[in-house]
């Protein structure tokens, strides 16, 4: 009898609608692929929900806060249902990227310099040399995240916004030029680098999902010796955060003339987007691996206490 698998989307994140569009792509090829499949848009009900349909595996393809951060996760433990990709520590770890870039840094990841404050601190006045980033500590697919280029004569003041939507603390990171460079992790194993091109300041949410909104170089164009270093990187990241199934790392690399020639690695997702547009799937198919394929790796590869 086919395994039946609850594809797990929706949520109430600002990435619902990244996650309904990842969830709709791998429940279809898991379909594809001859597994038995329910589609869950989730809410606060879901505990509920996954007791009375009682799935062999819960396939997750939650983006963002509560599926991405160890809260569903823990849930899955509770009902001892095995599930896709990083467990509840990592998951949680992962998505704080305070947190992460310290247990990068102890484990010999290069990360960016950065400091945590409290929005309206960094609204007021610079909290470190421009250029530097602005994001929020907890948030995905770019949300909340500010640019704050070299002439900038005072801080964005969207911090100052009363529907400010993503806390009072966020980070500020200094700003890394260069190529952006992503490379996803399948086990134990790198697929091959994506360099992400976009005419857009940043791989913002449009970059991301916007059909057309960046162009993909696979393999990147960098020295080869860069190319192996920045896929052991991806590896070690995803070892030392404890990662399981799949997960993303994304890098900067200033190889301009004259740049700095900082490689840093900026964050790991343990719930890579799985769309049309999205850069795992992109990986899996250089590397001879089928979209159904990749996601029927993903239920066999579930367990729990992950």
């Amino acid at each position: 009898m086919a395994k039946h698998v609850a594809v797990l989307m929706g949520g109430w994140s600002s990435e619902r609608p990244v996650s309904l569009n990842s969830g709709k792509q791998c429940a279809d090829a898991l379909e594809t692929a001859g597994y038995r499949v329910t589609r869950v848009d989730v809410g606060r009900d879901v505990a509920e929900v996954l007791a009375k349909l009682k799935p062999d595996v819960a396939f997750n393809a939650l983006h963002g806060p509560y599926g991405e951060d160890g809260c569903i996760q823990g849930v899955l433990e509770v009902l001892a249902i095995p599930y896709t990709h990083s467990g509840v520590l990592a998951s949680s770890l992962a998505m704080n990227k305070p947190l992460a870039k310290d247990v990068m840094k102890a484990a010999g990841i290069p990360v960016a310099q950065s400091v945590l404050v409290n929005r309206f601190e960094a609204a007021k006045a610079h909290v470190m040399p421009p250029p530097y980033v602005i994001k929020p500590p907890n948030e995905g697919s770019s949300f909340g995240v500010l640019i704050v280029r070299e002439d900038a004569t005072h801080p964005p003041q969207q911090l100052y916004a009363d529907d400010w939507p993503y806390g009072d603390i966020v980070m500020a990171e200094k700003f890394v030029a260069g190529r952006e460079l992503t490379v996803g992790v399948r086990g134990d194993e790198a697929f091959d680098i994506i360099e992400v091109v976009t005419d857009n300041r940043f791989y913002d949410y449009d970059a991301k999902y916007a059909p057309g909104g960046s162009k993909h170089i696979l393999p990147a164009q960098i020295s080869s010796i860069v190319y192996q270093n920045v896929r052991m990187l991806a590896v070690k990241a995803h070892k030392a955060l404890g990662c399981r199934g799949i997960s993303r790392a994304d890098f900067r690399y200033d190889d301009r003339p004259g740049g700095s020639g900082e490689l840093i690695c900026l964050e790991v997702n343990t719930q890579p987007g799985m769309t049309t547009t999205s850069l795992v799937p992109d990986m899996a198919a250089y590397a001879g691996i089928s979209f159904p394929d990749l996601v029927k790796w993903m239920v066999e590869d579930a367990s729990c206490n992950r």
